[in-house]
């Protein structure tokens, strides 16, 4: 069923999303924040790393050297990337669903690491016993990677229990999808944020399909900035392909957690190019639109615009970026290909198992 077809069978839903969508930017860009040259070159360069990484995920996914689920971020990587740039890196806690391979690369984790734990082998983010779905770090302060469906909501909220419990002054940062965002967990995390007044910040990464189905036909209300109303949660929705608002309203929304004001809602309105997951042909949406979110939106090709049209690099800087991002994403595909992989013995190891 295309867009259009859809919007004729469920005609309550009222203008397309594509439509929605065109007015939210417009309205957006009515008040868009300006980067500084060190910001624009600073985003394009991880959204760049993240775009990489993921193609090459996807190439080795395709020639069995990836195993299991695989679910790619391709261009959604304004999202994480304006967020953790308005967030104290290192410090304020980060989780999300299984979608996670974008989210460790802006934290800072080695790409290396990465890309060994997708393949399975010891030198892998989680010795190579999580795979895709399931990768951590401590010292990152980024706690999943989770693929339960929601469960990061309900860990996320305990994440900003802990913080407040502690007095730590950091914001514990939730990534769900539209699909997630129906879970009932996901609304019993709202209540007891807004009841303990958590340092938490909720972002709804819509990218309006969920597994396959779009959220027209799958949600009640569709604006996900408004889930919160009930219980009296602010929140408010963004344009997720442009860095700079992400970035904006990240910067707000924490800081109104941070501040002991409790929760915040961001709908970030973002969009995959890939299937929900790798075993997904995503036949449920046409290739034009596709192609016209790619040509009109894509979050890497602004920020290539801006930094040519500000004269903060050129083509030749750009492409020396591209090389480097390039060069790094090879050596993890080439390390995460000869690292070996575990032991049996590891089968035993961060096994909990109760006296």
């Amino acid at each position: 069923m295309s867009p259009r077809d859809d919007d004729a069978a469920y005609p309550s839903s009222g203008a397309s999303p594509m439509a929605r969508k065109a007015v939210a930017t417009k309205t957006a860009q009515s008040n868009v924040p300006e980067f500084t040259k060190e910001q624009e070159l600073s985003a394009y360069r991880e959204m760049l790393l993240i775009r990489r990484f993921e193609e090459k995920a996807g190439q080795m996914y395709g020639m069995g050297l990836i195993g299991g689920f695989c679910h790619l971020y391709i261009g959604q990587e304004a999202v994480v990337t304006g967020v953790t740039m308005a967030s104290r890196k290192g410090e304020d806690a980060q989780i999300t669903g299984y979608r996670d391979h974008g989210h460790m690369l802006v934290m800072g984790l080695d790409p290396k690491g990465v890309m060994a734990e997708l393949t399975g082998r010891q030198g892998g983010l989680s010795k190579g016993k999580g795979g895709s779905m399931h990768m951590f770090s401590n010292e990152h302060r980024f706690y999943g990677g989770n693929g339960i469906v929601g469960a990061q909501v309900s860990l996320g909220t305990g994440l900003a229990f802990a913080s407040k419990y502690r007095g730590d002054n950091t914001v514990s940062i939730s990534y769900f999808g539209d699909g997630a965002a129906n879970q009932g967990q996901v609304y019993e995390s709202f209540n007891m944020a807004k009841l303990w007044n958590l340092p938490a910040v909720y972002i709804v990464e819509n990218n309006r399909y969920g597994m396959g189905t779009s959220v027209e036909r799958a949600s009640g209300q569709p604006d996900f900035s408004k889930r919160g109303i009930s219980f009296g949660i602010e929140g408010e929705q963004v344009d997720g392909m442009d860095v700079r608002m992400t970035y904006d309203a990240a910067k707000r929304a924490i800081e109104h957690a941070r501040s002991g004001k409790g929760p915040y809602i961001l709908e970030m309105l973002t969009y995959r190019y890939r299937g929900h997951s790798m075993s997904d042909p995503a036949k449920y949406r046409s290739k034009d639109e596709v192609s016209t979110m790619r040509a009109e939106h894509d979050p890497i090709e602004q920020v290539k615009q801006r930094i040519i049209e500000k004269r903060y690099g050129t083509e030749e800087s750009l492409k020396d970026i591209e090389t480097e991002i390039r060069a790094i994403v090879t050596e993890a595909a080439d390390f995460a290909t000869t690292d070996p992989e575990p032991p049996a013995s590891e089968l035993w190891t961060d096994v909990y198992a109760p006296a």
